[in-house]
């Protein structure tokens, strides 16, 4: 493998700088990031797909259009979402300040929020918050950053990777957010990338979006879609590396790269998903078509029964059997195998109906679905439901 994990964050590639302060829109802890290349960047960026998007969303999407962006502003308490026109307006504020304030087009500004729904920007926190914001941008900013995207969240998510493209090395560096609303296609995750490769503005679209659809739209922690998911990156050729500019080599040795970085913040979404005490990786295998494996995959990891009986520690195979049989996917139930962390629990032509709570206990499970009618398979990431979870959500204002 072309990729090494090192210690860092979103200001480890070349010529980045974050920050990361308390504007008062959250109660506690900051809730404001920015994150600033010193030159115009490439730039690429995947959305949700929900009807009910916020405005920051839609600003961010025409402005992706173009590109190139050189900053990304977040705010976290608030998502600006079904706002009407005054949140909409309010977006476009606040890019307008972050503009004037870091002397850069309005157009070369991504902007995403995060929080709670249907409430009106404090703008009065918001407008100083920012210019404090672009003041306080540092080399070593990043950590802060990862603080401020927080919400609901119980702990940062950041990580860089090297590359080897072309005898020459690239960084790559990310952060993340997200513990709740987590699927489809992202959900309430937000995820900032920056990279110091040179890379064709279209190219890095394109990567972006491979490394997503393996990575991030393959997660889940309840099923529920959010109005605000952004995945963003930023790729400023600070880097000595060849400019990659076809679907080469040193293009699919950067697709590596970023899955690698994108599989690991995944992870970290999940392992922090609101009140979850396992980790759950879900393999469905023995299919025919790739997306027949995630469909299936996904239907045993939306599975409140499956979910529940996960944070129960009972190995429940029928509760597994029933949500893979229940997404449309036609196979059959004689060919069925169902084993968790390599133990056979589930095999009708086999004669296995074993019940072996003890698989359970541990904190990180893996379930392995055979269908055994083809080659292809697909992973799914995912975590248990506990009393934990409701708490959380019945006491989160939304």
């Amino acid at each position: 493998m072309n990729v090494k994990e090192i210690e860092g964050t979103i200001t480890t590639p070349l010529d980045f700088f974050a920050s990361g302060i308390k504007t008062g829109v959250k109660e506690e802890g900051k809730d404001m990031a920015l994150i600033y290349s010193i030159v115009n960047s490439e730039a690429a960026a995947v959305f949700t797909t929900n009807q009910a998007q916020a405005a920051p969303v839609k600003i961010s999407r025409e402005h992706v259009e173009g590109g190139y962006a050189q900053a990304i502003l977040v705010n976290s308490g608030n998502a600006n979402a079904c706002t009407g026109e005054r949140g909409y307006n309010d977006a476009q504020k606040m890019i307008e300040i972050a503009s004037n304030k870091l002397g850069l087009a309005a157009e070369n500004i991504i902007l995403c929020s995060t929080g709670i729904i249907g409430e009106y920007l404090p703008m009065d926190k918001i407008k100083p918050g920012i210019e404090r914001a672009v003041l306080n941008l540092k080399e070593n900013g990043g950590s802060e950053a990862a603080e401020a995207i927080m919400t609901t969240d119980k702990y940062q998510k950041e990580l860089a990777v090297k590359v080897d493209i072309g005898g020459e090395e690239i960084t790559i560096g990310g952060i993340a957010k997200g513990s709740g609303m987590i699927e489809p296609n992202m959900a309430t995750m937000l995820s900032f990338l920056t990279t110091d490769a040179e890379i064709d503005a279209t190219l890095l679209q394109d990567a972006l979006a491979e490394a997503v659809n393996k990575t991030f739209n393959r997660i889940t922690v309840d099923g529920d879609q959010s109005t605000n998911d952004t995945v963003a990156i930023l790729a400023n050729g600070a880097s000595d590396n060849e400019a990659i500019t076809e679907k080469g080599d040193s293009y699919h040795r950067f697709v590596e790269g970023l899955t690698y970085i994108c599989k690991k913040l995944a992870h970290l979404i999940v392992k922090d998903g609101e009140g979850a005490t396992k980790f759950v990786t879900i393999e469905v295998e023995g299919v025919t078509a790739e997306e027949d494996a995630v469909q299936i995959a996904k239907g045993i990891a939306n599975s409140n029964l499956v979910k529940t009986a996960l944070f129960g520690e009972d190995s429940n195979w029928g509760r597994i059997a029933s949500a893979a049989g229940a997404v449309g996917v036609e196979f059959d139930l004689d060919k069925l195998e169902i084993r968790i962390n390599g133990q056979d629990i589930f095999g009708p032509a086999q004669q296995v109906y074993n019940h072996e709570d003890d698989l359970l206990k541990e904190p990180t499970i893996k379930i392995e679905v055979d269908l055994n009618s083809g080659d292809e398979s697909a992973e799914v990431w995912t975590c248990d439901l506990s009393y934990k979870y409701v708490e959380i959500n019945a006491e989160y204002h939304t």
